[in-house]
């Protein structure tokens, strides 16, 4: 359905997104009206309101939108290369401002504290990405390194790279992550064998492997409170 001739000039000074935000606080807006007041304008034909419900249709909803590339941005009428910068860059601030509240020194006591580290940046992304996390004997983050990408299976997921990275960082023990792109964290088959070879090697290697936590949409699994390890 096309968008009607309707310009932020036909809307009342109450139903414009700054006007309301200054007015009710940011939390009162509309996805679609907050992400109007990054777009800041519309075109000739519609507001930056339509414009912004409209990408947000195209995207299916702000999961789709924080995925689309620059190029798939700009491919939609009325978002020049201008409009689709500043929406990832509101997208990645909104990123780093949910890791920025952890300290500097993360401590991992749980699985809860592995999501909390690792949901934002693993939540979007379309291909599986294997992490690990690197802990001193004080179960403090010493280190974070993506070790493979692509569906999980033994010949990308090798203990002999992820225990090369973990000796390298001198750690006491390690915590494995794994998104799942469909937003379902149950853990598969392959994850579990995964584990098992892993806590294994580890044992062999005197290197625990603590934990590995399998990151959904806004949901996660421990495979170790799951006994799967």
């Amino acid at each position: 359905m096309e968008s009607p001739n309707y310009t932020l000039r036909d809307v009342p000074n109450e139903e414009r997104p700054r006007e309301r935000m200054i007015q009710y606080g940011a939390g009162a807006l509309s996805n679609a009206e907050l992400l109007a007041i990054l777009l800041r304008t519309g075109t000739y034909q519609e507001s930056a309101v339509y414009l912004a419900q409209r990408l947000l249709n195209l995207s299916g909803n702000l999961r789709g939108l924080a995925d689309m590339s620059l190029q798939q941005l700009t491919e939609i009428k009325g978002i020049g290369e201008a409009k689709a910068l500043q929406i990832q860059a509101g997208i990645e601030l909104g990123r780093r401002m949910a890791r920025s509240a952890l300290n500097d020194t993360v401590t991992i006591r749980s699985p809860q504290d592995v999501a909390t580290l690792l949901s934002e940046d693993l939540r979007y992304l379309q291909k599986e990405h294997f992490v690990c996390l690197f802990l001193n004997t004080k179960n403090h983050v010493v280190g974070q390194e993506t070790l493979s990408m692509g569906s999980l299976n033994a010949s990308i997921v090798h203990p002999r790279e992820i225990f090369r990275a973990a000796i390298k960082r001198s750690s006491a023990s390690i915590v494995c992550a794994h998104n799942h792109p469909s937003g379902d964290p149950t853990p598969s088959p392959e994850d579990i064998q995964i584990t098992k070879r892993l806590v294994q090697a580890g044992d062999i290697i005197g290197i625990e492997v603590l934990d590995h936590v399998v990151i959904g949409d806004q949901k996660f699994v421990s495979l170790k409170e799951l006994g799967l390890m």
